[in-house]
């Protein structure tokens, strides 16, 4: 079981942290990686100025609302593959 931790701090969260979040909810029940990933909500991860921040296997990375599958896929489910 990975983490995926998104900010929601106030810099992440003007910018669609949660818009983030549920994109990311539905490409884990989409791709049936339930038992897989968990999803968790993280204050500050210290990377104000490249909001949303998100972090993955101890690496932080810039993700938007438009971009989060793309991530998902890129990233995420190619590592887990």
């Amino acid at each position: 079981m990975v983490n995926l931790s998104i900010c929601v701090g106030s810099a992440c969260h003007l910018k669609g942290s949660y818009e983030v979040i549920e994109k990311f909810k539905t490409c884990v029940e989409n791709n049936n990686l339930n038992d897989s990933i968990v999803i968790k909500a993280s204050f500050c991860l210290g990377q104000c100025t490249e909001a949303v921040s998100v972090k993955y296997k101890d690496n932080i990375y810039s993700v938007t609302p438009e971009t989060a599958e793309k991530f998902f896929d890129e990233v995420i489910k190619k590592s887990i593959a």
